[in-house]
């Protein structure tokens, strides 16, 4: 397990639901259920934190009840639970919002034919809560439209490892059997394929070759044929991925999908590669639509990009100015800070706070690699440095 602010904000939630969490060793943490009366996750922690709605389903399945504030997170755009709750409503669940929360209740949960289909394409923490709580109902559930992200197939595998009956992992199509209850396990995660993406970003645009290690190419491959097509040259090696930066980008027309195709947690920092190619590139985000913060900063860098509703049209410049920005959402500080690494001069990022959710210790690691970066105290009123 890395060490994310994320993780221990999760934690924090789990502790106030009964469970013990800790650091068994320098990344390994081990949870155990003390206590199951409490079924109610506490609005401060869960303001912070987006996937701390995946705590609904597993509560609703093991404890019958559970009342979960809508979750907070990155300001991306308007990202709604309605499909986690017709997946919940569907296992014969009632749920509901009030005051701000989530409630659900549910004497016995029952297994039923379920479409997760949204209007962006499928839902991934939706999928993981009704999958959850899919393994504890009465009877069969098959969930259409899954969502196939490498994620939702490891947790899948840890649920069959804790006891529960799912086929389908990663397809579109999960089935799964209910059982009585599951048990505990020991799990590895899988490597985070967005932080190996963004360090192979982070390669091509200083113009490096580093060797990325524990890339899963498997579950890359849009990211690859985006990052070949502007002329980054990527070798596979046993222990990873080579990346060699051009002397110059082509251009590329890029479109955010669900699994397998791009992803929309590596598009703002294709974008700062974009921003030096050589002519016109598009990028239409079609997984959250408003998911273009870090535009405006980039421009202040001197990148010549435009918002046209779900598009950004980026006109590749010869070279990036350094200039102090604010970050506004973990990937939009991953594409500050990747061209920061490139723009002439001294680039300061305000409210890294939110890069520390998603990456650890990012800057010794670039560091490490001969980056010229460190991380200083904010000034007073700037918010957190």
């Amino acid at each position: 397990m890395p060490h994310l602010s994320d993780i221990d904000s999760m934690m924090k939630i789990l502790r106030t639901l009964g469970v013990s969490t800790e650091w068994s060793g320098p990344d390994t943490v081990e949870l155990e259920v003390r206590d199951e009366s409490c079924t109610v996750a506490p609005y401060d922690l869960v303001n912070t934190l987006r996937a701390s709605i995946c705590v609904l389903g597993p509560l609703l399945a093991r404890r019958g009840s559970a009342r979960v504030p809508l979750p907070g997170g990155c300001v991306i755009g308007v990202r709604p639970i309605d499909l986690h709750m017709k997946g919940l409503k569907a296992l014969h669940a009632d749920v509901d919002v009030e005051h701000g929360d989530v409630i659900a209740n549910a004497v016995k949960l029952f297994g039923n034919e379920i479409y997760l289909g949204g209007p962006h394409g499928s839902t991934v923490l939706g999928t993981a809560n009704v999958l959850s709580a899919a393994t504890l109902a009465e009877g069969q559930t098959i969930i259409e439209d899954a969502a196939c992200e490498p994620e939702i197939q490891e947790l899948a595998k840890f649920l069959v490892l804790m006891g529960a009956k799912i086929s389908g992992i990663g397809t579109k199509r999960l089935i799964v059997e209910g059982v009585d209850e599951l048990h505990g396990a020991e799990f590895e995660i899988l490597p985070d394929r967005i932080e190996a993406g963004t360090f192979m970003v982070a390669a091509a645009l200083t113009g490096g070759n580093v060797l990325v290690r524990d890339v899963q190419r498997e579950y890359m491959g849009a990211v690859f044929d985006a990052l070949r097509s502007t002329g980054v040259e990527l070798i596979p090696e046993k222990k990873g991925c080579r990346v060699i930066g051009p002397e110059r980008f082509q251009t590329v027309d890029l479109t955010t999908a669900s699994f397998p195709g791009f992803p929309t947690d590596m598009q703002a920092q294709m974008m700062a590669l974009l921003a030096l190619a050589n002519g016109i590139s598009v990028i239409t985000e079609r997984i959250y639509p408003d998911r273009f913060m870090h535009v405006a900063e980039l421009n202040r860098m001197r990148a010549n990009i435009r918002k046209e509703g779900s598009s950004a049209i980026i006109v590749g410049v010869d070279y990036l100015s350094g200039a102090p920005v604010m970050a506004s959402d973990l990937r939009a500080s991953a594409a500050l800070v990747l061209a920061g690494l490139v723009a002439r001069g001294t680039t300061t990022i305000s409210r890294v706070y939110h890069i520390d959710r998603g990456y650890e210790r990012i800057e010794e690691k670039l560091a490490g690699l001969g980056a010229r970066i460190k991380r200083v105290p904010e000034k007073a009123g700037a918010g957190n440095g």
